[in-house]
């Protein structure tokens, strides 16, 4: 079976895809070919790999929202997606791999990219999973100081899309950390499924302290101009939540993602503005969402709510199908302006 290299990515690396494949591997050649297939009947973009979002059946997405936020492993996710009947034809097992990330693909800034520099970073993590947290440091060209904006990953760890969010970040002038969770148990592994694993054996609560600490680490940074904002996606926005909670007066502004959000009595520590972004399809986390903007607005805490028409949950992420390229597009722009505003 042939793969091209972002397929291959996500298929070759992943826990329980080596050895004893036949049949699963039969299965993916024929969704591959009927994807093809598909796109000859003109339900690809022209010139594209990737099924238009339009097409994809909404039980294949509800299920990959289930398994990118649940135990299910691709296996299973593949399996079941392959036993849904589409009306009016078309393959559901295309379908679900038209929805898995393909990062290659995705990145919108390159690493060598002459308006930043980038590194990874170690510092210290008292209170977190081990005392010690690596991660990824992008500076924009340039002496500084420049304002300082944590990038917070989803689920699994940090992968080559967070990287390439705090890439972004930095072109736009600030000084990025997107930590790594995983960095305890050594790191990101190359693909989200074991990322998601490692992720899920880590104290939580520790985890946001790893988090809290990159924060911390990040407005003392000798480049830094001493104001810090935060920014991070699905399980990240949560804890931008929470750091704006923990931190206080300390957190400068904070935008995050589709994130979960905090006990309604806790949301009186807050002090930093917020610029919180929904989904429209994102039952899971909207339905914090009244509870949040009630304590935001009797606490008196500055902030704005955007739910962008048409879109799921992951909306931002440009690596998969739930991307809904002009919603990120404004909800980026706005995150941006929100930062230099509040954080110059």
């Amino acid at each position: 079976m042939a793969l091209d290299p972002d397929q291959a990515q996500n298929v070759g690396s992943s826990n329980g895809w080596r050895g004893n494949t036949l049949p699963l591997a039969a299965g993916l050649e024929y969704g591959f070919r009927t994807l093809n297939n598909w796109g000859n009947k003109k339900h690809l973009k022209e010139g594209s790999t990737s099924m238009e979002n339009d097409k994809i059946d909404p039980r294949i997405y509800d299920l990959y929202d289930e398994y990118c936020h649940g135990t299910m492993e691709r296996r299973e996710f593949l399996s079941r997606a392959a036993a849904i009947t589409i009306v009016g034809g078309g393959s559901a097992l295309a379908m679900a791999h038209a929805l898995l990330p393909r990062y290659a693909k995705a990145q919108m800034i390159s690493f060598t990219d002459k308006r930043i520099k980038a590194r990874y970073v170690n510092y210290d993590s008292p209170g977190g999973n081990s005392g010690k947290m690596r991660g990824y440091l992008v500076q924009p060209s340039g002496s500084g100081p420049f304002p300082a904006v944590l990038v917070v990953h989803e689920n699994r760890g940090l992968n080559p899309h967070i990287e390439d969010v705090a890439r972004r970040a930095a072109v736009e002038g600030f000084l990025a950390l997107a930590p790594d969770a995983l960095a305890p148990i050594g790191g990101y592994p190359g693909n989200d499924d074991d990322g998601k694993k490692m992720q899920r054996s880590l104290d939580r609560g520790k985890i946001k302290v790893d988090m809290l600490n990159g924060g911390k680490t990040l407005k003392s940074h000798a480049l830094s101009n001493g104001k810090l904002g935060a920014t991070g996606f699905c399980f990240g926005g949560g804890v931008i939540n929470f750091l704006a909670v923990e931190m206080g007066a300390d957190l400068n502004a904070g935008a995050p993602f589709y994130g979960r959000a905090p006990k309604s009595k806790d949301v009186a520590k807050i002090r930093a503005p917020l610029l919180i972004h929904y989904a429209e399809n994102d039952k899971r986390i909207n339905k914090g969402r009244p509870g949040y903007e009630a304590a935001l607005k009797a606490n008196k805490v500055p902030f704005e709510m955007h739910t962008y028409p048409g879109t799921r949950h992951g909306f931002h992420n440009n690596s998969t199908r739930r991307y809904n390229e002009a919603a990120a597009k404004l909800a980026w722009k706005r995150t941006m302006a929100f930062f230099k505003k509040n954080l110059s």
